[in-house]
């Protein structure tokens, strides 16, 4: 069975970003919010059924709403009274200081260093082994030969046994008086 959605909103600019998520964790994982924007009072569940129908449509989607027309919010500054020069404190004056000078790039010296001491060992290592596995596939050609040449030397050795045991056993039952 599916997790019930839940539609939760979160204020992004002029906008307000709503998304239907099973949890808050899922919610701030879609807006991808690195911070737990429900602690800190910032987003929140939404329960308006004129503002859950869209992101209830697309789960998981973001889906964003303007709070309000340009107008207003250009409106809504005009409203808030700007301090006048009397009323603001007059500010200490300090001398211009040169901007600092800017500074120099990093040197790539010491990084193309250690790549090209990479490099130089990895091709090292790569010619040592080609070699340490042609010495092993020619030890290898040994090995088989002189397993070959065992197996002859031990078969003619086993017959010369049998050989020798057939006399000894005839030598005894002579001896016997068989």
């Amino acid at each position: 069975m599916a997790p019930s959605l839940k539609v939760f909103r979160t204020p992004i600019g002029f906008h307000d970003a709503y998304v239907a998520a099973p949890s808050q964790k899922a919610a701030l994982e879609a807006w991808g919010a690195d911070a737990n924007l429900f602690a800190r009072g910032v987003a929140e569940r939404v329960t308006d059924a004129e503002l859950i129908k869209e992101p209830l449509a697309r789960p998981g989607v973001v889906i964003k709403r303007r709070r309000a027309s340009m107008a207003e919010h250009f409106a809504s500054l005009a409203k808030e009274k700007a301090p006048s020069r009397s009323e603001e404190k007059p500010r200490p004056v300090r001398p211009r200081r040169k901007p600092p000078a800017p500074k120099p790039r990093p040197s790539r010296d010491a990084l193309d260093r250690a790549e090209q001491a990479l490099a130089d060992e990895q091709a090292r290592a790569r010619e040592e082994l080609a070699v340490l596995e042609k010495e092993q596939v020619r030890i290898q050609a040994e090995i088989s030969k002189l397993r070959a040449k065992q197996g002859k030397q031990a078969e003619r050795l086993e017959r010369r046994v049998e050989q020798e045991r057939r006399r000894h056993d005839a030598a005894l039952d002579r001896w016997r008086g068989s």
